[in-house]
């Protein structure tokens, strides 16, 4: 009865066990065939319970916790890891550093491709400067009927003409008055020499000669250095002209087919930056037309003021030194003024000191007339930087390529002041327009 008593409860136990198999088993396939919520996922009234958390096993908590301490050499009140004893403003600046280097790094072999090709860099950039100032004139005429090629042709040409004819007339000048600017010159050293005598350095006349005469040994000892400036001359020479030729060939092209080789460029632009530089280039052109534009209506004041300065005060080449002047003036807020000490020295030696002192009191007062009125007035809309990034900006361009890194070192600025504010408005845009269809979305 027993054995019998035993293998009923087997019996009974091993049916329960089956079916409670059975009934997890069908709960489980009607979980998985059950109503699906959204997204495809099971609904929260079917989902299962998460099970509940799993206790670690004994130690396991220990060894993890002990881990670091015993790499690391733990003690207490020190963090577990070094990197977590760093402060986070210190984290920053190291982050910061090593990118602004190599940004610095970029910047500077990017500079170093420039100085390689400074000849075809200035090119460019002066063809571009010319055709800002020639474009308008392109524009009108094509507006008025005249075909694209006869309409840069012509104004092409026309520029072409005015520069020969500028530079025509400095020659004229010059050699034209050189005999009697000379002679003045001499009789200025004449004076100069009996000044050095009677006045109050009572230099003696052998003093003097003795002078001269060092001056001239300097200069017969020195004939292989003053021959090789004379050959470096020569190739710097050629270099200007191969530089006009190919300043010449850009400022005709850019005038013919601007727009063409604008597309070119942004074809060559990643995709997703094409939108945005598309956007960006017609404003940067406006800026340096205008720039160009402003920079030759200040350079023609400071000549015409300086010029007839000048030839009231009897200086001779006033017309010549004019022409300079307005050359120089391209550099701004100190070309004028750099420009202008040629006619101080003329000054000196043909009129005086007193002249020459008028004439630089001109220059002065000239320059502040550009500082305070003309550069705000004329240039202020178009270019938009402070006078003290335009100043550093010249002297950073003179270090950087000379008189022409000085040229066009301002229009740079003034370009890339107008092209980052447009892509950074157009970020805001669109950060803007993003912000209202994400609230859109989340308010429906």
């Amino acid at each position: 009865m027993r054995a019998r008593g035993v293998v009923s409860w087997a019996a009974a136990l091993a049916n329960r066990t089956l079916t409670a198999v059975e009934q997890r088993r069908r709960a489980a396939g009607q979980r998985e065939d059950g109503p699906v919520g959204e997204g495809g996922k099971t609904s929260a009234a079917t989902e299962p319970e998460a099970p509940p958390p799993v206790p670690p096993e004994p130690g396991a908590r220990e060894s993890v916790m002990r881990e670091p301490v015993e790499r690391y050499g733990h003690r207490p009140g020190r963090p577990a890891h070094p990197a977590d004893a760093v402060p986070w403003s210190l984290r920053v600046a190291a982050e910061s550093t090593w990118r602004l280097l190599l940004l610095a790094a970029a910047l500077y072999l990017l500079f170093e491709v420039v100085d390689m090709l400074r000849l075809v860099a200035f090119a460019v950039l002066a063809g571009l400067l010319i055709s800002a100032l020639l474009e308008p004139t392109v524009s009108w005429l094509k507006r008025h009927g005249w075909p694209r090629w006869l309409a840069a042709a012509g104004t092409f040409l026309s520029g072409l003409a005015g520069i020969v004819g500028v530079g025509w007339f400095v020659v004229w000048q010059v050699t034209s008055n050189l005999k009697s600017v000379s002679d003045q010159a001499q009789a200025g050293v004449n004076k100069l020499r009996e000044w050095l005598v009677s006045g109050p350095f009572h230099l003696t006349q052998q003093q003097i000669n003795d002078f001269a005469k060092q001056i001239s040994t300097a200069i017969g000892t020195n004939t292989q250095q003053i021959t090789s400036l004379g050959f470096t001359g020569v190739t710097i020479a050629i270099e200007v002209l191969t530089g006009i030729l190919l300043a010449a060939f850009t400022t005709y092209f850019l005038l013919y087919d601007g727009a063409r080789i604008w597309s070119w460029v942004l074809r060559a632009l990643p995709r997703h930056s094409r939108y945005a530089m598309a956007g960006a280039g017609p404003k940067a052109w406006a800026t340096l037309t205008a720039y160009v534009r402003g920079t030759v209506c200040v350079a023609f004041i400071d000549a015409l003021c300086i010029g007839i300065g000048i030839q009231l005060l009897g200086v001779k080449l006033a017309l010549p030194l004019a022409v300079i002047i307005f050359l120089g003036a391209f550099v701004p807020l100190v070309g004028a003024l750099v420009t202008g000490t040629i006619a101080v020295l003329i000054a000196v030696v043909t009129q005086g000191p007193f002249t020459a002192l008028m004439v630089l009191v001109i220059l002065i007062a000239v320059q502040q007339l550009e500082g305070h009125l003309l550069q705000p007035l004329i240039l202020g809309r178009a270019v938009r930087v402070h006078p003290l990034g335009v100043v550093l900006g010249v002297a950073a361009g003179s270090i950087v390529g000379g008189i022409g890194g000085a040229i066009v070192a301002v229009p740079l600025i003034a370009v890339t002041n107008t092209v980052v504010g447009h892509l950074r408005r157009r970020n805001a845009a669109g950060q803007e327009v993003f912000d209202a269809l994400e609230a859109a979305r989340q308010g429906a």
